[in-house]
């Protein structure tokens, strides 16, 4: 079986080919978060050592620049304005081809692939023709494939971004709640499904949470997002696995899906395997359960709680 939109994947051949092309940009969206948010990434790990002609890209940080810079919580849905900026300042216009890298220097929420995915839906949903480097910065350097610790200087081009921001991609706190209440949106035949991303410990309310309340979303069904992939690295499971991890939850049907997670990165990642597949009625919730569980009028289930 293959990918209905392999497009959205690029090999270490394909870049090696590409890597001098003006058309191409290479973004390092690589995270090493502290407790606040803050990316220590670039000093840390894009400096010693990155892909020739990438630049730092920093996303993940909790005002990134793929984020609601006016918001209250990391990481929320950007607005037209600042996707514009951060297009502008990596000179990403209408012409350009965008290969979104990382590398994972250490698991969990530093996870390479999450924040390619996180980076990818969000520029995607903006019109940026997007791809992510399967395997990483660590497969390119496995590779025997060069990297650099000379500063990559912005292309001075003049071309025009083609920000879009539709807000398809990105589902409310309102949007949730009449999914959880078996509501209908305006035109869907069903309510939407939901999908927890997150380990399952985590969903069944035993792991980690996300605020104050454990469990997940009333009526969520679980894909966690680690059987989608088979490292951290942007390494993704081949598409026959993929698919039937997809296909045994039923969200490859004409249902509508909102996925979730705790911040709306890991959440990406399952996003991300749909749209692999060519399903466009998928939105991420960006709040996720840090916005949900501070609720207490929010509905959750957790199986492990006792009356």
């Amino acid at each position: 079986m293959d990918f209905a939109r392999p497009e959205y994947l690029v090999t270490t051949e394909w870049l090696a080919e590409h890597l001098d092309s003006p058309d191409v940009r290479v973004l390092d969206v690589t995270a090493k978060l502290t407790d606040r948010f803050e990316n220590l990434a670039e000093e840390e790990c894009y400096r010693p050592g990155h892909i020739p002609g990438s630049l730092f890209f920093d996303v993940a940080s909790g005002n990134g620049v793929l984020s609601n810079q006016s918001a209250d919580l990391p990481w929320m849905w950007p607005t037209v304005t600042e996707v514009d900026a951060a297009l502008r300042a990596v000179a990403v216009g209408s012409d350009t081809k965008v290969v979104i890298v990382a590398r994972t220097p250490r698991e969990g929420i530093d996870s390479g692939t999450m924040w390619c995915t996180r980076a990818w839906w969000t520029l995607h949903q903006s019109g940026v023709d997007c791809a992510i480097l399967w395997g990483g910065i660590e497969r390119w350097e496995a590779e025997g494939r060069p990297l650099t610790d000379e500063p990559s200087s912005v292309p001075l081009t003049a071309s025009t971004t083609p920000v879009t921001v539709t807000k398809s991609g990105c589902a409310t706190k309102a949007d949730v709640l009449a999914a959880a209440q078996g509501n209908h949106a305006e035109g869907a035949a069903a309510p939407a499904c939901l999908v927890d991303a997150l380990p399952a410990d985590s969903f069944d309310g035993t792991g980690m949470s996300y605020g104050p309340r454990s469990g997940h979303i009333a009526g969520a069904i679980n894909v966690p997002f680690r059987s989608l992939i088979d490292t951290e690295t942007a390494g993704f499971v081949d598409a026959t696995t993929m698919h039937a991890h997809l296909n045994r939850a039923g969200l490859l049907d004409e249902r509508d899906v909102i996925t979730y997670c705790g911040g709306a990165i890991a959440a990406t990642v399952d996003a991300f395997a749909l749209a692999l597949f060519g399903k466009t009625n998928v939105a991420v919730y960006d709040g996720s359960l840090m916005e949900w569980t501070a609720d207490p009028e929010l509905p959750m289930n957790n199986p492990s709680a006792t009356d």
